[in-house]
């Protein structure tokens, strides 16, 4: 149950709204409109690595790991010493991070510093931070 009531009515509203909507089989089949909407669904490869990159963001260290990124670059060391994670452990989220090209990197001598890869992971960082921060 939502917390808040005028949620509630909105979501209410809307699934009544959507079942005056259905259609009932038998009906006839508006090929014109299925052709629509097949050229708007996404392609089974394309919705296999969306669903892989929405599972990666699943685990709550990789997305504490990308809120320090998203303010500035680090080294493994700081992100271990921040999170106190091993530094082993961040180093495996990295490759992971790194595998789904969700951060970069650059060497400074001995050092690995990590950032985001690039503004579109930014922008989705900030848009769910804010979704979720949204008070209804």
């Amino acid at each position: 149950m939502s917390a808040n009531p005028a949620v509630e009515a909105n979501i209410t509203n809307s699934v009544e709204d959507s079942e005056q909507l259905t259609c009932n089989p038998p009906h006839p089949v508006e090929l014109s409109q299925v052709h629509q909407l097949k050229g708007q669904l996404l392609s089974t490869e394309k919705a296999q690595r969306m669903a892989e990159f929405f599972s990666l963001l699943g685990d709550a260290n990789r997305l504490r790991i990308l809120s320090i990124l998203a303010v500035k670059e680090r080294c493994v060391g700081d992100l271990a010493a921040a999170l106190e994670m091993s530094e082993s452990a961040v180093s495996h989220q990295m490759r992971v991070l790194r595998a789904m090209r969700l951060v970069s990197y650059r060497k400074q001598g001995r050092h690995v510093f990590y950032r985001l890869q690039d503004r579109h992971v930014l922008d989705l960082y900030h848009a769910v931070a804010e979704h979720l921060d949204e008070t209804g």
